[in-house]
């Protein structure tokens, strides 16, 4: 996957970087967000759906396992949403707890938080639904998911 790094965004075509709260209730902010960014890419209703819900994951995942529910301290979610000609890249990062084996929690129905009665099924909806899917974390110090998608409504407009 070709990953969107910091100087990388500044040479999208178009690019928008927010940060908010890591609390459930921002994960509707978040979706509303880049539905509004990918509206200039002319999706089809199925590839908006696709994208909100991979991004509606990455945010709950960051809330419940990166923070623990827990954002009193001023925790945050930072979301990188970027353009470079038919592609949308978007890259969802907390400086939470971190995983120690990203290969495990990327099964499909693993889940460390069962008590709140989560499916495991996140990353597996990323993957399903955007093109690419990479995932970076450190114990202790936060997890990045960076996600790729074609949109093929975008050819249509150029």
């Amino acid at each position: 996957m070709e990953t969107m790094k910091k100087t990388d965004i500044t040479r999208a075509d178009n690019y928008m970087e927010i940060c908010f709260s890591a609390k459930s209730e921002n994960e509707g902010l978040a979706r509303m967000l880049v539905a509004s960014f990918l509206a200039d890419f002319n999706p089809s209703m199925e590839e908006m759906g696709d994208v909100k819900i991979a991004v509606s994951e990455a945010v709950t995942n960051a809330v419940i396992h990166g923070y623990e529910g827990n954002a009193e301290n001023g925790e945050e979610i930072h979301m990188i949403c970027a353009r470079k000609e038919d592609d949308l890249y978007l890259v969802i990062e907390d400086a939470g707890k971190g995983m120690e084996d990203i290969r495990q929690a990327m099964e499909p129905l693993y889940t460390t938080r069962p008590d709140l009665e989560r499916s495991g099924m996140g990353f597996s909806f990323m993957e399903a639904f955007m093109d690419r899917l990479e995932v970076e974390s450190e114990p202790g110090k936060g997890t990045k998911v960076l996600m790729q998608k074609r949109i093929q409504g975008a050819k249509q407009q150029n």
